[in-house]
């Protein structure tokens, strides 16, 4: 498949670039919005595509198999950046997935979306934005994932981790290079499609997790 993979330049869209562009299944396709980014993601393997989610995203998803959406703000950005890269980004992208005919979609969400209100008072706003592109994309018709990672950490990666659809217990943090690795693995795996879940460090084998099996 040819992924496009939104967010490309961002602390974990890197690493699943490079996940994209290493697996023998798909074709990795970054999409930036700064020229001098596009290098470093060449160097990761992946063809470039120039777009800014806030403006006019049809060229970069002409021709893709699937999106992963891996954009932020990280809800350190003030309110109007968070709704329009959270928000209304994410609906411009998956807008223009459904008009190009593009069928699956994989979101990286956040925990804590299903209940902004009870996050942190600074990271409110943030879930709010996500959970509105959660809800959005869920009515859209893609075929889609949303995969709602808890605190991300930058340690190396185990290959294990918790899912469910709400886990009790979310002192856990979770290695940004198991996240990416979960976005990438459900674009291979069909059980899922139309889910939505909570992910964490744990004991299971990330491919034995998403099969929803367990």
């Amino acid at each position: 498949m040819k992924v496009l993979v939104v967010g490309a330049n961002g602390t974990t869209g890197k690493q699943v670039v490079e996940k994209v562009a290493n697996s023998k299944q798909h074709e990795a396709y970054a999409m930036i919005r700064d020229e001098k980014q596009a290098d470093a993601l060449k160097k990761l393997g992946a063809n470039v595509v120039l777009a800014d989610l806030e403006q006019d995203v049809s060229d970069a998803l002409r021709g893709m198999d699937a999106v992963i959406f891996a954009a932020g703000s990280g809800g350190h950005t003030g309110d109007k950046k968070t709704i329009a890269v959270d928000q209304n980004g994410a609906k411009n992208i998956i807008d223009e997935a459904k008009n190009q005919g593009v069928k699956r979609f994989v979101m990286l969400s956040s925990m804590g979306t299903d209940a902004p209100e009870q996050g942190p008072e600074g990271l409110q706003l943030y879930l709010r934005a996500k959970a509105i592109a959660d809800e959005y994309l869920k009515q859209s018709n893609l075929q889609y994932t949303i995969v709602r990672p808890g605190t991300l950490s930058n340690d190396q990666a185990t290959g294990k981790i918790d899912i469910n659809n709400d886990i009790e217990d979310k002192s856990q943090t979770i290695p940004r290079a198991d996240v990416a690795t979960v976005l990438v693995e459900c674009l291979n795996e069909e059980a899922t499609i139309g889910k939505t879940f909570e992910m964490l460090a744990g004991e299971t084998e990330i491919e034995k997790a998403i099969k929803f099996t367990h």
